[in-house]
């Protein structure tokens, strides 16, 4: 429930999500972005919930954190769940408690490809992408979503070329990048269809 500590000046990526459950395609996303980013740490903040989606068969928070550190063992890697103890929803506020109580750390937000087309709808989303520097990772289905997401279209001359990528923790938002590589064709709202599955077929067995 704790913010995690870092020195000053250290360049940290913020990964939010409610992570139900994590998978390989969030390490793959994560181990992209430490290196092509120069990031030194990366926060895995998981969610009490999405204000978008519907959370009522959202399992606890607990259950899903001990999941995140069960997967997770990449030393530059952290969990928390700072938000819920600071009764955060929204991003916007999350950023905003975040750099004032780590003014010196250097904070990236990291997305997916596939929340970029929807990146609009977030609560003050326009105050984000000037709050600091975002990386979006390319996701299956999404590669082109630089191209036609209503924010990357409305923040295009902000947009930071692909090679100069390492440079934007150090940049003055608003200050953003899109960043290919290996995509994972893993979602959590896949495996939650698997499951779903398997458990269904196994009650038909009984």
């Amino acid at each position: 429930m704790r913010i995690p500590s870092a020195g000053d000046g250290a360049r940290i990526g913020l990964f939010g999500g409610s992570f139900n459950p994590p998978h390989e395609g969030h390490l793959n996303l994560c181990h992209l972005a430490l290196k092509r980013l120069k990031l030194d740490q990366i926060w895995w903040m998981v969610t009490p919930g999405n204000p978008l989606k519907d959370v009522s068969a959202l399992p606890e928070l607990a259950e899903r954190v001990a999941l995140c550190r069960a997967m997770v063992r990449h030393p530059d890697i952290k969990i928390t769940a700072f938000e819920a103890a600071h009764r955060i929803r929204y991003t916007a506020d999350t950023v905003a408690v975040l750099t004032r109580l780590r003014p010196r750390l250097k904070f990236v937000w990291l997305m997916g490809a596939d929340n970029l087309a929807n990146f609009h709808e977030w609560q003050d989303w326009w105050k984000i992408a000037h709050s600091l520097p975002i990386a979006v990772i390319d996701r299956p289905g999404s590669t082109l979503a630089y191209r036609s997401a209503r924010a990357a279209l409305a923040l295009s001359r902000y947009r930071v070329d692909e090679a100069d990528a390492s440079l934007l923790a150090d940049m003055k938002a608003p200050a953003w990048t899109f960043l290919h590589g290996p995509r994972s064709p893993l979602s959590s709202t896949w495996l939650r269809a698997q499951a779903e599955k398997n458990g269904s077929a196994g009650k038909k067995a009984r």
